[in-house]
């Protein structure tokens, strides 16, 4: 498509008849149909965000910090003067367990018992 610069008058008024003749159209085809006609040089409207649902108001995020300002000062209260801070326990250390000889003996049998009845009721 060329410039509008470097058209004649009689093209402008061509086009612009065109362009009459366009509308005209589409507002015929929008009566035919019952909906409105989507012009082509139309621009689209920007999307509008959705405003966001929720959130908190100032007195509400109040009411939250005075309610755990008010935990923390009940939890200091109750610990020690001399203790503001808390020491960390020693870590536990599991006792490992050793099985004696004897142990070890009687599960073995136990075992070798159970697989021998297995085996058994297959045949």
């Amino acid at each position: 498509m060329s410039s509008f610069n470097s058209l004649s008058v009689q093209q402008l008024r061509q086009a612009a008849n065109l362009k009459e003749q366009i509308a005209g159209l589409e507002k015929q085809l929008s009566q035919l149909l019952g909906s409105p006609a989507t012009t082509i040089a139309a621009p689209k409207p920007a999307a509008v965000k959705a405003p966001k649902k929720g959130g908190m108001s100032a007195a509400g995020k109040a009411r939250i910090v005075a309610a755990q300002k008010a935990r923390w000062a009940k939890i200091k209260a109750a610990q020690p003067a001399g203790k503001a801070v808390v020491a960390k326990a020693a870590p536990v250390v599991k006792k490992k367990f050793t099985m004696s000889a004897a142990a070890k003996a009687k599960i073995s049998a136990a075992a070798k018992a159970r697989w021998a009845k297995v085996k058994a009721a297959k045949k």
